[in-house]
């Protein structure tokens, strides 16, 4: 719970500042934004291995499940059998079993 106060804390304190930012320091905003979020994808990736199954939400808010088939930089390529495959960020990715079938 106190993890959760701390994060939320966090994004208050952030909120208030976006708030007073003007529209240079939003655009500097924005770019460490993109930076981090990049940073976190590349990161994710890094603990997936080819074979690994793997879960995710869709376009449309459906889950999906497939099976780990290449893994760039900060995407990873998704075999989900019938639903075709998917390049999804490994950050949005949750590990389901390891070299398993679908």
């Amino acid at each position: 719970m106190k993890g959760q106060k701390n994060m939320n804390n966090l994004v208050t304190k952030a909120s208030e500042l976006i708030y007073q930012m003007d529209n240079d320091q939003l655009n500097q905003t924005i770019e460490a934004i993109k930076l981090k979020r990049t940073h976190l994808a590349k990161q994710a990736v890094r603990s997936f291995m080819i074979g690994d199954i793997v879960g995710f939400t869709g376009k449309r808010g459906q889950q999906v499940s497939g099976k780990v088939k290449k893994i760039n930089q900060k995407y990873i390529l998704i075999d989900c059998g019938t639903q075709g495959q998917w390049r999804v960020p490994g950050n949005h990715l949750t590990k389901l079993g390891i070299g398993e079938e679908v």
